[in-house]
């Protein structure tokens, strides 16, 4: 991130972005999905470092309220990319183009009786018995962002109509304030 820094001005903006993708965005999508349930103070190092790459940028000194520059950029903050992560995972099991391994994890919602909530294409949210690393597991975090997205996003036909809506509502959520 330095180097990127002290190279800035003499590169154009679309270099820097290319560059901040090549060295710093995969380091945040790297098994990012198991911090899923982390406490902030665990993911706050992790954002620290997106806000850091987009102050250097936009060229944007660091007292400036950094949300509504991510919002421009179309970054997700680090919470909503783990949870974008995890969804499109689970899109992708539902749908048949995930290994087996994780098709094994989750399972839709079948109900015994005739339910409203049986055409809804919801998943089963399996019960944990350690609260602290249970409920972070792919197998109950999976079902509990998938039964938690709006239908219409949860409806899309292919990977990247999913993808767009997706990231969609969840800019729509982490930056309601900045989007009219």
């Amino acid at each position: 991130m330095r180097n990127i820094c002290k190279i800035r001005n003499f590169i154009s903006f679309k270099a820097c972005e290319t560059l901040i993708h090549a060295f710093i965005s995969w380091k945040l999508d790297f098994c990012n999905s198991l911090f899923y349930g982390q406490s902030k103070s665990s993911i706050r190092k992790l954002q620290l470092l997106q806000n850091a790459a987009a102050r250097v940028l936009t060229q944007t000194n660091r007292y400036e309220h950094i949300s509504p520059i991510l919002c421009n950029l179309n970054w997700l903050p680090v919470e909503q990319r783990i949870q974008f992560k995890i969804s499109l995972f689970t899109f992708k099991i539902l749908n048949n183009s995930a290994p087996a391994p994780l098709s094994d994890l989750v399972q839709l919602y079948k109900p015994t009786r005739s339910l409203r909530s049986s055409s809804k294409n919801l998943l089963c949210v399996p019960s944990f018995n350690l609260n602290s690393y249970g409920k972070r597991a792919f197998s109950c975090a999976a079902p509990r962002l998938w039964n938690s997205l709006p239908k219409d996003v949860q409806s899309a036909t292919s990977v990247s109509s999913f993808k767009s809506l997706l990231k969609t509502w969840l800019c729509q959520l982490a930056y309601s304030d900045f989007l009219h």
